[in-house]
């Protein structure tokens, strides 16, 4: 399930960086996150470290996006692998 970042947002900024897989970003008037890049922080953190860190609860789990937690493992992987980041097979 990607998360979407409500119009209760205050801009403040701590979101966005908190984001390994640079999901989030700047919108016309508030933070949003780009539901194709967002695992969860599935692959990286126990626990959706922008969630972790909003002052005002504002970034809940997307009803359009809902993902199980395997497909977002899975897209974890495809996204560390088109970043290059992907851990080589080991070789028998």
């Amino acid at each position: 399930m990607a998360l979407m970042i409500t119009d209760e947002c205050i801009n403040c900024d701590v979101c966005e960086p908190e984001c390994p897989n640079e999901a989030i970003f700047l919108g016309p008037e508030i933070y949003q996150i780009d539901p194709a890049k967002c695992t969860e922080c599935v692959g990286h953190f126990d626990e959706p470290q922008c969630v972790q860190v909003c002052p005002v609860a504002c970034i809940p789990v997307s009803p359009d996006h809902v993902e199980s937690r395997e497909q977002l493992m899975n897209k974890y992987q495809r996204l560390q692998s088109l970043a290059g980041l992907a851990i080589p097979a080991q070789k028998s």
